[in-house]
Order: structure tokens, then C-alpha cells, then sequence
């Protein structure tokens, strides 16, 4: 029998008895209080212990506006030595979930959080994961940090330092607004509002001025990368923007600004040096994360439409992948480099943890990050594996000090069990996720009436060519899908002299880069990276989940006010324009002021729409119950 069953107001799908059980991350005995009647404070015994940065150092956190679960905070400094200081300072939840406590099976059953459209599950409690161990704005909270001492001129490290520390952000920003302040644009800072005019300016300009030395630096990192063969991949990242009443008002395709680039670099950096601490340390039982090369095979369907469209992909290596992407640009159509580009990401393999005594090193190798070792160390209220991690480091620091640890580190076979457990629940959480986008795509529109409602009719590009068809990519929604041209009646698709299509009866014919339509009123030809107009509708089932449906209503493009907006600069472009700029100042012993760089407007795909079985399987997930059959996604993530 089946049940209705209400999880939000704008949400109702059919579950069955006892096989939907979303589990509460309950507030332990054994956790902290902080309360009106009694606010947590930091420990001086702690405070002795660790290395305070309180005073010492602008700590800063960027983050997504919102954000509750702050797992790190960034510092750049200038020390008296012509030297920079890089510091990345990250929340210390091992501090308060105890290896085998009951908050720890509990975060290790889970592995990790589920960020839906509208919604997330969290790890860790409340209490913690928005709280105590989340490095808000003004608080004093306990973290890991690891200091770089970088030579201020060619920005090589000089000096490392890993450890315990005590510290206070001074400013929580989100990504929009730290973009704003490297723009130079006027915008409020609410930590500097109730400060006069003048304190405000200084206190404004210093923090400007550290975003511009932060920006700098990863700048290097990211071309130091490039220069190694790191790939910059396209992948799908749609948020639902919801009014009071929850209701659905727009997709909005997330928008790359630099600040992200910046804010990534910084901790891609942290998690590979922490991953050679530990492997150094622990060469038989650390828990790194790979990212095997990709088969071959898989990138066909991308070197045959680059070479329908005049360029040359190379899959040799990471280096001669990237090279070539980097190449393959239109001037005229920015799309193409991108569709170019999440194809690559189709193509990938799935990064995994694993423990360092079950692989020879060779295969350690991050492919898509071009480093020779790589971990999780940045998000440990996200994310268990970072946990383990930070266990590690710590036991690394306590060997290296000469400090009798109480508990052994795990072995190798435990730490490899916890990489397949991890990894499971990673792509549970990732497939949950995907199929939540989906849901949300066809809530959004199946409010609208397709034949008068604007938002139901968008420019879509070409890029694969099917049998009776074509896939396109809808860059406004971040949306991928079918368009057929010929129909189950045996019925066409026909363009007109005004482009506009019909339906009548004729064949199909399908080649390498084209598929062309044939009716009494003549041919119809469909060019991959076409731009053509398709109306998007609800195909509803009282069997499966919704899906959507695209159709084309004109074999020209759409031009909206969206579309017609001038596409930026692509990043990787003014990344390397940008360092060149600097190698050329360095040779030349001068000091240059870097160009700040413009905003990016990137689009994202979309995942094939699910079965209703398949939403209520991956809701089941959350329930932390685990996974005997994973679907094996095809993108990589970091």
C-alpha cells in the first residue's frame, strides 16, 4: 500500500512504508553546550597549547552566501623578511568528536553531508557543524592551519608549518562580495558598517589589499598547475532560488567569478601538502584520494565533434588534454570550448580515497589536479574522510615532536575499508544530489504553461548527433536533454524559410556532424553547435518521475535578453595572460600591478532525469544506510 507523504510544502512524492527513514542527528549527551545561560568559551589550557593568531593575523573566511558550516578561513601576511606568509586555517572538529565516540560512528555512518536544491543533511550536529566548530566572524574557535613562508618575489616556499591553532575571522564574506571588493565597486561590508568614515577606509583598504595578495598567489598556484597538466573541467551546479512561500521563482546556473578560482586554489594547495605530511609519516596507512587516468575509449565522442568542428583534441596525457582544450576555442561562440570541456568531464573517472599500503605509488597520481599526492584536509564538517585525515596530521606532528601518542594510527587494511565505505557514500550523495537538481527542474517548470510562458522557450546549442535526433545544452538552465526530429508517427521536423518548424512526413538522415530532415516542402539540415530555439514542457507519469521535454520550435537562435549578453574573457585565458604579464615583471626586476580580472559567466548540464524509484532510493540514502549497489558516476570531482 502506498502513502503520501509531505517532506516540504512545495515537495509530495508516494514513498513506501519503512523504506523512507531520514535519520536526526540528535544532540548527544556528550556534546558542548552554548547557551544564553551558558556560553562556550575557549579553554586556557588550550589556549597555552596552541598557537594564537588572534591578534596576529587578518583572518577571513569566502564562502557562498548563507553559509553555516564555515570549514575554512585564509590569511596572507607580509613578514619583515621580504617574505609573504599563506595561511589556510581550517576547522578543528577533532578537537570535539572524539575517535569511537558516539558523535564519531555516528559522522563515520554518514561520511558525509547531502546538499540538495533546496535543503542539506548534515554530518556532524548542529551544535557543531553551525556552531562551535564553524569559524564564523568574530568568534574565537580552534583550528588546524597549515603557514606557508613563500619568497615574495617568485612566491616559492621557504618555510612550511603545520599545527593547532587559536583564531578569529574578522570579516566572513561571501563570494559576490569579496568578487565586489577586487573589483574595486562600492559595496557595504557588515562587519565595517558601524565604524566611522575613517576607520572604515583603512580598515577597508587593508582588507582589499589582502583579497589582491591572496588573488596573487593563487594566480601562481593554479599556472604552476597548468604548467603540470591540470585540467579546468566543466561540470553542472544549478541552484533553485525559492521565495517565503518556498515556492520555485528561477534556475540559476551557477556563475564562476575568480574569488572561486582564488578560494580553490588556496585549498587544493593545503590538501596536497598535507597529503605528502601524512604519506611521509604514515607510508603504509595514510588515506589519500587518486584520480586515475581516464580509458581511452571514452573520449571519442569527444575528439569526433572537435574534429567536425576543425580542431584537434590530444588524450595523450593530462598536460597535452589541457593544451588542446585550451586551444579549441571559437571566438564567435564561446559555448563550443565549453561543451568542449564537459565532454572532457564525461569522459573522467571517478576520484577515490584509498589507503597508501593497498597501491604502489605510482598510482597515487591526481590526473585531473596534475599532483603526485593528494587529500582531503579542507572540509571536516563536511566530510569524514577529512576527519581521518586530521587524525593523521596530528599523529604526524606528535611523532615528529616525539610525543607518545595514546592510540595507535588505524592500519592499513582499516583505513582502506574506510576508503570504500567514504566512497560510497560519496557517490550516493552525488547521484542524490544530481537526481535533487533534476526534480527541481521539473518543478520549475511544470508551474508554466509551455505554449505562452517565456521562461519555457530558450536557445540551445547542438552538440552530439543521434539516429532521430539531437542532445543539446540549454546554457540559461544548465540543462541537457533529446530533441527529437523524427517522431513515433514517422513525422519529421520541417524549418521553414523564417526557421520556424513542423511536423510532416519524411525521412531522416544522420551524418558525422549533421543530421539533415527531407519532406515534399525540402530539407531541413541540423549542424552540431547550432544554436536553435526549443520550447521545454513536463512529460508527467503516473510510473516514473517527471521529465522534461524539449522540442524545437525554430532552427534559429533564441536571442533573449540572457543571450544577449557579452560572454567575459574565459578565466584560463586571463590566468595566462595574467602571468605572463608577471613572469615578463619578475625577469625585469620591476614591480607591476596585476589587471584585475572580469566576471565569467560559465553554464552547466544537466544529468539524465530519473525514475521515481530512483529519487526514493538515493532519498533512502540519507537514512545512512549502506549502499549495495552505487551507480558509478561519470564526472570527477577534486
Amino acid at each position: 500500500k502506498m502513502s503520501l507523504v509531505r517532506l516540504q510544502p512545495e515537495i509530495q512524492i508516494r514513498v513506501v512504508p519503512g523504506r523512507l527513514c531520514l535519520s536526526v542527528c540528535h544532540q548527544l549527551r556528550e556534546m558542548p553546550v552554548n547557551s544564553l545561560e551558558k556560553p562556550w568559551t575557549v579553554d586556557p589550557s588550550e589556549v597555552a597549547e596552541r598557537r594564537d593568531l588572534r591578534d596576529s593575523r587578518l583572518v577571513f573566511s569566502i564562502d557562498p552566501r548563507g553559509c553555516e558550516d564555515v570549514d575554512d578561513t585564509l590569511s596572507v601576511h607580509k613578514l619583515p623578511n621580504r617574505r609573504l606568509e599563506l595561511g589556510v586555517h581550517i576547522a578543528d572538529v577533532t578537537h570535539f568528536v572524539k575517535e569511537g565516540s558516539l558523535t564519531d560512528l555516528e559522522a563515520r555512518s554518514r561520511a558525509t553531508t547531502y546538499y540538495l536544491a533546496d535543503r542539506r543533511y548534515d554530518m556532524l550536529p548542529a551544535i557543531l557543524s553551525a556552531d562551535l566548530c564553524s569559524l564564523l566572524g568574530g568568534a574565537d574557535r580552534y583550528a588546524m592551519s597549515v603557514l606557508w613562508e613563500l619568497d615574495a618575489e617568485s612566491l616559492e616556499v621557504q618555510e612550511v608549518w603545520y599545527g593547532r591553532t587559536l583564531i578569529r575571522s574578522s570579516y566572513q564574506l561571501h563570494y559576490e562580495l569579496a568578487q565586489a571588493l577586487l573589483n574595486g565597486e562600492q559595496v557595504e561590508v557588515a562587519e565595517l558598517a558601524n565604524l566611522g568614515p575613517q576607520e572604515k577606509g583603512s580598515k577597508l583598504a587593508q582588507l582589499t589589499e589582502a583579497l589582491e595578495m591572496l588573488t596573487h598567489v593563487a594566480r601562481h598556484l593554479r599556472a604552476k598547475r597548468d604548467r603540470g597538466g591540470a585540467l579546468e573541467l566543466e561540470g553542472v551546479e544549478v541552484g533553485a532560488q525559492l521565495d517565503e512561500e518556498r515556492n520555485i521563482t528561477a534556475l540559476v546556473p551557477r556563475q564562476p567569478l575568480e574569488v572561486h578560482e582564488t578560494v580553490a586554489e588556496c585549498m587544493i594547495y593545503a590538501n596536497h601538502w598535507v597529503a605528502r605530511k601524512i604519506q611521509e609519516a604514515f607510508p603504509n596507512q595514510a588515506l589519500l584520494r587518486c584520480h586515475p587516468p581516464p580509458q581511452q575509449e571514452l573520449f571519442n565522442q569527444l575528439v569526433d565533434t572537435a574534429k567536425a568542428k576543425g580542431f584537434t583534441i590530444d588524450t595523450r596525457s593530462n598536460k597535452a588534454l589541457a593544451a588542446s582544450l585550451d586551444r579549441a576555442v571559437d571566438p564567435q561562440d564561446p559555448l563550443v570550448n565549453r561543451l568542449f570541456r564537459m565532454m572532457a568531464t564525461t569522459a573522467m573517472s571517478q576520484a577515490l580515497y584509498f589507503s597508501t599500503g593497498a597501491h604502489p605509488q605510482d598510482q597515487y597520481y591526481h590526473y585531473g589536479l596534475a599532483l603526485d599526492r593528494y587529500t582531503h584536509f579542507t572540509s571536516p564538517i563536511r566530510r569524514y574522510a577529512d576527519i581521518v585525515v586530521h587524525r593523521l596530521l596530528t599523529a604526524a606532528l606528535h611523532m615528529q615532536r616525539g610525543v607518545v601518542s595514546g592510540k595507535a594510527p588505524a592500519s592499513n587494511k582499516e583505513v582502506e575499508e574506510m576508503a570504500h565505505h567514504v566512497n560510497s557514500k560519496n557517490r550516493a550523495a552525488q547521484a542524490a544530489q544530481m537526481r535533487s537538481t533534476a526534480l527541481f527542474q521539473c518543478l520549475f517548470f511544470r508551474e508554466r504553461d509551455p505554449q505562452t510562458d517565456p521562461c519555457c522557450v530558450a536557445d540551445a546549442v547542438v552538440y552530439s548527433i543521434r539516429d532521430n535526433g539531437v542532445l543539446v545544452f540549454i546554457p540559461e538552465y544548465g540543462v541537457r536533454g533529446p530533441v527529437y526530429l523524427k517522431n513515433k508517427e514517422g513525422l519529421v521536423v520541417v524549418a521553414g524559410q523564417d526557421g520556424s518548424c513542423d511536423w510532416q512526413g519524411g525521412t531522416v538522415r544522420k551524418y558525422p556532424d549533421r543530421i539533415t530532415t527531407t519532406s515534399s516542402c525540402g530539407t531541413s539540415t541540423f549542424k552540431l553547435f547550432d544554436h536553435i530555439t526549443v520550447r521545454i514542457s513536463v512529460h508527467s507519469s503516473t510510473c516514473h518521475a517527471d521529465r522534461l521535454n524539449l522540442e524545437v520550435i525554430s532552427n534559429k537562435p533564441h536571442h533573449s535578453a540572457k543571450s544577449q549578453q557579452p560572454s567575459p574573457q574565459g578565466r584560463s585565458q586571463l590566468v595566462k595572460e595574467v602571468v605572463r604579464q608577471n613572469e615578463e615583471a619578475l625577469a625585469q626586476e620591476k614591480t607591476a600591478r596585476r589587471p584585475k580580472l572580469s566576471k565569467e559567466e560559465r553554464e552547466f548540464r544537466q544529468s539524465k532525469t530519473p525514475s521515481l524509484y530512483s529519487i526514493l532510493e538515493e532519498i533512502r540514502e540519507l537514512a545512512l544506510m549502506d549502499l549495495e549497489r552505487a551507480s558509478r558516476l561519470p564526472a570527477t570531482t577534486a
